[in-house]
């Protein structure tokens, strides 16, 4: 974790439990794409996501609510946060060899819902968040040129593009009022589950067979993903927000591609190379810029 994520974490005097709370939510998150991983290999990642979503739905129905003259917004949310975005990363997940890739590759959506915020919502942004937004891309570039990344270009294409619906998505939500998160969660997986699945016998096949075949691990994996991550990691996340300034825990979630990375490499034996190092470096930099900056704005009103 950077010196200034450490110091924001601790301007907030932020409690040991809830500082315990915050690595757990970053080690889940950091674990969840080495999970994923696993689970498109023994499922077809589209059938994989569809079982994620029907999976969470059935938890989530309690909060299931309508949201009169907002239903088309919160429905656009849903589809482009949920099926679109997670069936798109989850497709490139299959396709990179590496977990440690795809996780520096989706800190784009940082940077990505920044433009689209300038794009589609009038914001403006100054030579600080641009230079966020230069190093993070260029960061990317850099592990993208990687040969060992090269030969899977198409698949970390496909985790950009679901970085840039996903950001599309946020988009949306931000024009949401009065939609609490786990309401949100629950639209999401109503509407992604039916949806994957559609998708999923319509562009692939061998789900019965990967039913049938899937050992414990596969299985681990889906309700790793599913109840650990979507449910106990995001819990940890709207508590702490809800108690300290976002300014002081946005930045620590940093830490989170950092974990992937580490189990990337000591469980599924990832290969790091100096230019993956440098644009991993570069791109989790550029981040944090934007984070910082971004919510020192939202801070001061500006």
């Amino acid at each position: 974790m950077s010196a200034s994520s450490i110091q924001a974490i601790d301007r907030a005097s932020i409690s040991t439990g809830d500082f315990a709370l915050l690595i757990a939510m970053n080690l889940i998150w950091g674990f969840n794409l080495v999970a994923a991983k696993t689970g498109v290999i023994q499922f077809p990642p589209i059938f994989f996501t569809a079982l994620r979503f029907g999976l969470l739905a059935l938890f989530l129905l309690p909060f299931l609510k309508l949201h009169y003259g907002q239903m088309k917004q919160l429905l656009a949310a849903a589809m482009l946060t949920g099926p679109v975005a997670f069936a798109l990363l989850f497709i490139g997940l299959s396709m990179v060899e590496d977990a440690s890739t795809v996780a520096i590759v989706t800190q784009l959506s940082v940077p990505i819902a920044t433009l689209l915020g300038v794009w589609l919502l009038g914001e403006t942004i100054r030579w600080r968040r641009r230079l966020g937004i230069t190093l993070a891309f260029g960061g990317v570039a850099i592990i993208s040129f990687d040969p060992h990344v090269f030969a899977a270009w198409d698949g970390v294409a496909l985790v950009v593009l679901s970085c840039f619906f996903g950001s599309l998505g946020l988009v949306y939500i931000k024009r949401l009022r009065g939609v609490r998160p786990l309401e949100l969660q629950a639209w999401i997986a109503v509407v992604g589950g039916p949806m994957l699945m559609l998708m999923s016998l319509m562009l692939e096949s061998g789900q019965w067979a990967a039913i049938q075949n899937a050992d414990i691990r596969g299985w681990s994996a889906l309700a790793f993903t599913t109840l650990v991550s979507s449910l106990v990691a995001h819990t940890i996340w709207y508590h702490l927000v809800s108690r300290y300034p976002v300014t002081s825990v946005a930045p620590a979630t940093l830490l989170s591609p950092v974990c992937s990375v580490f189990f990337g490499v000591t469980l599924l034996h990832d290969q790091l190379t100096v230019r993956m190092l440098l644009g991993g470096t570069a791109t989790l930099i550029g981040v944090l810029i934007v984070v910082l900056r971004e919510q020192h704005l939202i801070d001061t009103g500006t």
